[in-house]
């Protein structure tokens, strides 16, 4: 998948990388992508999690890019060792796109590895190439605080999308030349259903987030997670074994029903569709949206095609602008925003594109959102 933004290589010391894979393939094909790119070292090479380990108490990298199948001392074996060996290490892990690697990705990054990258399969066209720089992208990001602490900008122009066929355009929305919380809709509408975008940190954050979420209401939860197929029926089914409601990935024509989470299959754009008196899920392979299916855009605004105002948008760590224009179609319809804030979001660029264009009623500390989101169901 083409990556959505260029994060630009700053100056000063480079940020120091260790590999650990057990493919020699692999090794040499990142010591050569590395090699010479600007704003980046790679200092370690280490075969394995158990060399990997060593090489981290001796070189204490900024990033680990870590393999998730190796011999002697896997992926998520090494994963809390190498935390203590480099605790200020942000780790990557790679992973095959198969169910057994995605069902340790996941529980690496709810043990604490910060991000995830897919490795492309050998019969995928360009699949070294989009992994060459998705990886080169995610080091540039999550090496350097002030890149992935930027928001990145709202989309221009920012306008709601009209509710009904051939109904002329809605006023664009302006965005505020310096960044405010927006007010609290003059009508309170009670919510019928919650949704929520997420990214780069994401599974993290929804481990944090849905289970309190789902202790405050019973309203059905639809969640876009940029993530690729196999992950998010993974992710689907660990957040099943934490949260009170039913977490399932969601299937074609099923009903909207209270007390369940909906999980926007990967490669799918996710939407709600009125079917007579019922609200259902409708998948499909549209093209992309802001470079990703599912997209959070084509979620929000199909939600407020249905629910109008009686909505409320969650908005996650995540790169990009994602979700942004869907809130403003959710706002303009009288539904309610709230984000994550800065200091706790991995990358806040989904959170903080809504927080810059003005279209954010709040914005909360992770361990804050499901609170906020629960006193709001009431009109508080």
């Amino acid at each position: 998948m083409a990556t959505a933004f260029n994060i630009k290589p700053q100056t000063g010391a480079p940020i120091r990388v260790q590999l650990i894979d057990d493919s020699a393939v692999v090794r040499g094909l990142t010591r050569r992508w590395l090699t010479g790119v600007d704003g980046i070292e790679l200092i370690v090479v280490s075969a394995d999690g158990m060399a990997g380990v060593a090489d981290a108490i001796k070189h204490k990298p900024d990033i680990i890019i870590l393999d998730v199948e190796m011999p002697r001392m896997d992926g998520l074996e090494a994963l809390p060792h190498l935390r203590r060996a480099a605790p200020k290490a942000k780790i990557i892990m790679a992973s095959t796109l198969t169910h057994k690697g995605a069902n340790v990705t996941i529980q690496a990054l709810s043990k604490g590895a910060t991000d995830y990258l897919p490795k492309p399969e050998a019969s995928q066209l360009g699949g070294a190439e989009a992994y060459r720089d998705g990886l080169i992208e995610k080091i540039r990001l999550l090496g350097r605080p002030e890149e992935s602490k930027r928001a990145f900008p709202a989309p221009q122009p920012l306008r709601p999308v009209s509710m009904k066929p051939n109904e002329a355009p809605r006023p664009a929305i302006q965005i505020p030349k310096t960044p405010e919380l927006r007010k609290a809709p003059t009508r309170w509408n009670k919510p019928q259903a919650i949704v929520v975008a997420s990214s780069t940190g994401g599974p993290q954050a929804l481990q944090a987030v849905l289970p309190e979420l789902c202790k405050k209401t019973d309203l059905p939860i639809l969640v876009v997670q940029h993530m690729p197929p196999t992950f998010t029926s993974i992710l689907a089914d660990h957040l099943n074994a934490t949260c009170s409601h039913e977490v399932s990935e969601a299937k074609q024509g099923e009903p909207v029903a209270r007390n369940h989470v909906y999980i926007a299959p990967g490669g799918f754009h996710m939407v709600v569709e009125k079917k007579g008196a019922t609200n259902t899920i409708g998948l499909n392979q549209d093209p992309q949206v802001n470079f990703c299916r599912p997209a959070a855009d084509v979620l929000f605004n199909s939600a407020a095609r249905v629910y109008g105002g009686a909505l409320s948008a969650v908005v996650l760590t995540g790169m990009g602008a994602d979700g942004c224009q869907g809130v403003a179609t959710i706002v303009d319809q009288g539904g309610r925003s709230f984000v994550q804030d800065q200091k706790s979001s991995v990358v806040w660029g989904m959170p903080g594109a809504v927080y810059n264009a003005g279209l954010a009623h709040s914005v909360h500390p992770l361990n804050e959102i499901a609170d906020a989101v629960g006193k709001s169901l009431h009109g508080v």
